[in-house]
């Protein structure tokens, strides 16, 4: 008998010996596994990764006095096998972001490591969104501290980069480019189309891109990468999935979102929605009272009636709704093939264009409605990686996407019973080949071809809201109007030695425009526009570290923007009483650009980075008056208004310095400062030059953090310097009901500071909660350029469960 139990303790202690031998690494905060997690010792020339569970067997580490635990963004840990044991194979790691280590993006179109990229890149971590919780993807980038965001209404967040903003910086989703031909020059708001609970990562690349993404690429690159579904390491499916809701005050938001994900060995599945219900905003209480809304127009018995607003705190006609889905499905039938197949779905209910609503004519409102319909977003996504090894490649990237956009916009003046009603829909196809070739440890090749195809569809029509009669009116844009763009690409990266690289690249592009004008409202003077033109652009840039805590960069860069849709052909109103005509006489812009960065760490301890530019943009495609049949006004819904179009007419200079600090403190506090500075001028038609409009002010975060176990707070102030009238743009000056009045009664941009306080607990690995108050101050202020004032004090609560 005593033999028998001594052999089943013994069989009971070798099985939890198995078991012990399989550790698992988790995130110190959110305790959510780590997947690629690498263990290695001196004496074992192996390097164990972690699985999807975060789990990894060590079987082959047992007795070792040394085990080395590292992964990118996170504290290295040393650990003894024993110490581990003691863990009971349990281990949490700790973020850290004082450190030049390797970071992989993929802004560049294919993976690198960032300290192999001479431009600058800021990568917006899923910790760091869990954090903050942003309620959209503009607020998300307006987060970081390092990209400026406007607003000119609730659903609105027009992204600013180095003085360039709208059609001059690029959106990519998952590698494909959102930007379309109807993205204009003024403030865009597609980027709330993204949904920050369904992203990964989010990568952002500061200056020229248009060797890797082609036209628009000038100010910058946003690249969005949204959750992949992911495969089971063994027999057993992989189910994941979480659920979240989330509670703000200012405009009374309610979120909910839920995601799940199932992989088994061949294929995996994932789908994500998000339903979000915004309230009116509600601004500060300390601040001009410029922006506070005094009243407003309903239409009630048939009739405008304008009544007072009972709290002129609160901007009424900010709220919306919006609905985000997202599915995924991935299937790898070999070692060698990768297949992922995504559905994106977007749309937001009527979204009222606020910064029109308070805008007045001779002491009256001006609009009795202007809002945007339904803002629509669909892509289907195809990507097939395939691993090779040949002559001509080791790996090829293959990407077939279909985007469609449907916008509207819809307005009619205070006691006037027309109401405009013009709608906008784009069908955007592109087909990428993409190949990465090591020729050599020294010599890396990445080249690819690349065909995109837009089809604009554009009708109008005008409303009679009190008879009901609906008639005809005139497009924004020729309707079934075409642009399409191809492309030859080519990038050499040499890396002589681990302390140097540099990396080239070269890319031609040809433009075609095809639009024919309808002249049933208005008589143009042609009957269509015709583009065919092409574009050489180009880069060479240096990395060099001369020891680890030292990081040199250089680079030189061109971009381009060809004409679209919009530039070409659009009929709108700029402003009250200006109307923009087509102009089928356009040709490209071309932006030259250098960089010069360094960054240096001192021990594990400080961080400190820096990064100057300077940009030269020829033959800018800008907004001047301008005469159609010899006229330099017609009449334009309603009204006599002033013609302009857009033309190659002015030349534009941005530089700037982004500037950052991070400091690891002791007892797990941190101190992070990021600083961005750019100053742009533009010429006039005298000659003369004035403020560059999208040249934002001088803005940054400065944070102090604390992490202890499960446990992680972030003490942040928001600065946005001040923009004196006779620093804003002229079009800007004309926009005086958007701004403050200073002390001679002019616009101008207010200098403002928020205090904000966000903290995450996990209560344990399967529920976490979140809050934070921003504007703890409860200032009342507007960012430069937006037509709604910011929210006031704001308590943010969520709650989010993970399986």
């Amino acid at each position: 008998m005593h033999k028998l139990l001594g052999f089943v303790a013994l069989i009971i202690l070798t099985a939890q010996t198995a078991v012990g031998q399989v550790l698992t690494v988790r995130d110190q905060v959110t305790q959510q596994p780590l997947e690629m997690v690498q263990l290695y010792s001196g004496r074992l020339a192996q390097v164990l990764t972690t699985n999807q569970r975060g789990q990894v067997d060590i079987t082959s580490l047992q007795g070792m006095d040394s085990i080395v635990v590292r992964l990118v963004g996170y504290e290295p840990v040393v650990q003894s096998y024993e110490q581990l044991q003691q863990r009971k194979f349990r281990l949490y790691l700790q973020e850290s972001t004082v450190s030049l280590q390797a970071v992989v993006v993929s802004v560049t179109r294919w993976q690198q490591d960032a300290k192999e990229v001479p431009q600058k890149v800021s990568t917006i971590r899923p910790n760091d969104v869990l954090l903050q919780q942003p309620q959209t993807a503009a607020d998300m980038l307006g987060q970081s501290g390092e990209v400026f965001i406007q607003k000119s209404q609730g659903g609105g967040g027009s992204p600013m980069i180095r003085g360039f903003a709208t059609n001059r910086v690029l959106i990519a989703v998952d590698g494909v480019r959102m930007n379309t031909t109807i993205f204009r020059s003024g403030n865009l708001q597609n980027v709330i189309s993204l949904d920050p609970f369904a992203t990964e990562r989010t990568e952002v690349l500061f200056g020229p891109g248009s060797v890797m993404y082609g036209s628009d690429a000038i100010g910058g690159v946003m690249s969005f990468y949204t959750l992949l579904p992911k495969f089971a390491a063994g027999d057993a499916p992989l189910v994941r999935g979480s659920a979240a809701a989330r509670w703000s005050s200012a405009n009374q938001e309610k979120t909910g979102h839920v995601d799940v994900s199932v992989g088994l060995k061949k294929w995996a599945f994932l789908t994500s929605a998000t339903f979000s219900d915004y309230g009116d905003l509600k601004m500060g209480t300390r601040g001009p009272d410029d922006y506070l809304r005094h009243e407003y127009v309903q239409h009630l018995s048939g009739h405008d009636e304008v009544v007072p607003n009972s709290d002129p705190e609160r901007q009424v006609y900010t709220g919306y709704d919006q609905l985000n889905l997202m599915q995924k499905i991935r299937y790898s039938p070999n070692e060698k093939w990768d297949l992922n197949y995504g559905f994106h779905y977007s749309t937001t209910n009527d979204v009222p264009r606020y910064d029109r609503l308070i805008n007045y004519r001779n002491d009256k409102l001006r609009s009795a409605e202007w809002y945007y319909g339904p803002q629509v977003w669909a892509m289907n996504n195809l990507q097939a990686t395939h691993q090779a090894g040949n002559r001509l490649f080791d790996q090829l990237n293959i990407g077939l996407a279909h985007q469609l956009f449907e916008e509207s916009r819809h307005n009619r003046d205070l006691g006037k019973p027309i109401r405009y009603n013009r709608y906008e829909k784009v069908n955007a196809y592109s087909a990428n080949l993409d190949f990465e070739k090591a020729l050599d440890p020294r010599h890396h090749l990445f080249y690819g071809l690349e065909a995109i195809y837009n089809q604009v569809g554009s009708t109008g029509t005008d409303e009679n809201i009190s008879t009901g009669l609906t008639v005809a009116g005139s497009s924004r844009y020729p309707d079934g109007a075409d642009w399409s763009s191809y492309a030859a690409l080519l990038t050499y990266r040499f890396k002589p030695s681990e302390k140097f690289t540099v990396l080239t690249g070269a890319r031609y592009n040809h433009i075609l425009l095809n639009a024919s004008f309808d002249d049933r409202f208005f008589d143009f003077p042609f009957a269509s526009a015709d583009i065919n033109t092409g574009a050489l652009t180009g880069s060479a840039g240096i990395v060099y570290s001369p020891e680890a805590s030292w990081q040199l960069s250089t680079n030189l860069s061109t971009g381009f923007r060809s004409p679209n849709v919009d530039d070409i052909g659009k009929i709108f109103d700029s402003a009250p009483g200006l109307v923009v005509v087509p102009n089928p006489d356009l040709k490209p812009e071309y932006a030259y650009n250098a960089d010069l960065g360094a960054a240096k760490t001192f021990g594990e301890i400080i961080k400190l980075d820096a990064t100057a530019f300077y940009t030269h943009l020829q033959d800018a495609l800008v907004r001047r008056s301008y005469t159609l049949n010899g006229q330099s006004s017609i009449e334009y819904e309603g009204e006599l208004s002033q013609v302009q179009a857009i033309q190659n007419a002015a030349y534009a200079t941005v530089w700037g310095v982004q500037a950052g600090i991070e400091v690891k403190l002791p007892a797990g506090f941190g101190l992070a400062s990021r600083y961005n500075l750019q100053r742009g001028r533009e010429e006039l038609d005298n000659g003369s030059e004035a403020p560059l409009r999208h040249a934002a002010p001088a803005y940054g975060t400065t944070r102090l953090t604390y992490t202890r176990s499960r446990f992680k707070a972030d003490l942040y102030a928001i600065y946005n310097g001040e923009v004196k009238h006779e620093n804003l743009a002229p079009e800007e000056q004309d926009k005086a009901y958007l701004y403050a009045s200073d002390s001679n009664g002019k616009p101008y941009s207010p200098a403002w500071v928020t205090l904000n306080l966000k903290a995450l607990y996990q209560l344990s690995q399967h529920l976490s909660l979140s809050a934070g108050i921003e504007n703890i101050t409860d200032q009342r202020y507007r960012p430069y350029s937006s037509g709604i004032a910011a929210p006031g004090r704001n308590f943010v609560l969520s709650v989010r469960g993970n399986f």
